[in-house]
């Protein structure tokens, strides 16, 4: 079954801050890092920032605030630290921050999952919503898992989000 997103008249580019939550990637390695700027780049987006951070708490929210009040981010992108081990702290910042939530991202995400990994997919994490005027999505670290998110629900919904936040049309 196909569905086609809210027809948006004016394909608008965004500003979109890519942030990688890890204890061990480097930009070298950084596969899902570097597989959201490129499919926000194809998508006719600007890539304003990318960083590597700590699976920190104190880390996580000083960036995201950082990241949330600089004028050039529409859009920040976590990837990482969604999961259920003890340093998989990014959704807890993120769930906390949030002044408004979109549980449907999260709920589509793993039944989407679900089609492509099975039971595996209710260890995810993934959310999504405001904080500051910004939108926010947190995505697992895997590769795959971005992808999905972004071809899917993300990249043909953003720009409706985002003109809702702006302007408050639905």
């Amino acid at each position: 079954m196909s569905f086609t997103p809210h027809p948006d008249t004016a394909l608008i580019s965004l500003n979109c801050a890519v942030m990688t939550v890890s204890d061990t990637r480097t930009p070298v390695t950084d596969r899902s890092g570097q597989l959201l700027q490129q499919l926000f780049i194809e998508s006719a987006h600007q890539v304003t920032a990318y960083t590597i951070i700590q699976d920190e708490p104190t880390q996580i929210e000083q960036q995201l605030h950082w990241l949330a009040n600089r004028s050039d981010v529409d859009v920040i992108i976590l990837n990482g630290g969604t999961g259920i081990a003890p340093r998989d702290t990014t959704y807890d910042v993120v769930e906390r921050l949030l002044e408004k939530s979109l549980p449907g991202f999260g709920e589509i995400f793993r039944w989407l999952s679900y089609a492509e990994i099975g039971s595996r997919a209710i260890a995810s994490r993934a959310i999504a919503g405001v904080f500051l005027e910004t939108l926010i999505f947190s995505l697992p670290g895997s590769s795959n898992a971005v992808l999905l998110a972004m071809q899917k629900l993300i990249l043909p919904e953003i720009r409706h989000l985002v003109r809702q936040l702006r302007t408050g049309d639905s």
